[in-house]
């Protein structure tokens, strides 16, 4: 049995979040983490196990020769990795995002800076640009072969456990 659950959606509603740029994905576990009431420990365990899903499906997709699918994974990978650790971490950008109730590109971007500057640790950064790039060249403009995309999957499997690794390194503040 997967660990991962489907949500049936009318197509005709998926499509009209979609023109709006909404991630449905992202806005269903923003709302399930607020009115479940999680704790940050929580929250970072399903934001450290969803970067670990899409980096698994990036590697799939490589080997099946697709590298627009790739290039996506890889870069919400990284996503979910900046996003638990600015939540865990307290950021101003996850605080903002938190405020608007959804993440922006231009607030991870911001939430990567200030990572690395707050944690002594450039990889986050570099991580964040590598996963732009892919969400841009590989996703948006399918300019990236599957070599192309393959060739940065050490640098985001270091991100991830970097990440697990400054996640445990420090207890949470507030448990529920």
């Amino acid at each position: 049995m997967s660990k991962y659950a489907t949500i049936t959606l009318p197509t005709e509603l998926v499509n009209k979040a979609l023109e709006k740029g909404i991630d449905l994905e992202e806005l269903v576990i923003t709302i399930l983490i607020e009115k479940l009431d999680l704790n940050p420990s929580e929250v970072a365990k399903f934001r450290i196990e969803l970067a670990e899903k899409f980096l698994s499906e990036a590697r799939e997709y490589i080997s099946e020769g697709d590298a627009v699918q790739a290039s996506e994974e890889m870069y919400k990978a990284v996503e979910e990795c900046i996003k638990a650790l600015a939540e865990r971490f307290d950021t101003p950008e996850a605080r903002e995002a938190h405020r608007e109730g959804r993440w922006w590109i231009k607030l991870l971007s911001r939430a990567a800076k200030t990572l690395s500057k707050k944690l002594n640790e450039p990889l986050i950064n570099t991580a964040w640009s590598v996963a732009y790039d892919l969400h841009v060249w590989g996703f948006h403009e399918a300019a990236l072969s599957p070599e192309h995309v393959e060739v940065n999957s050490p640098l985001i499997e270091r991100l991830l456990e970097k990440t697990r690794q400054l996640l445990s390194q420090v207890p949470f503040k507030t448990e529920a």
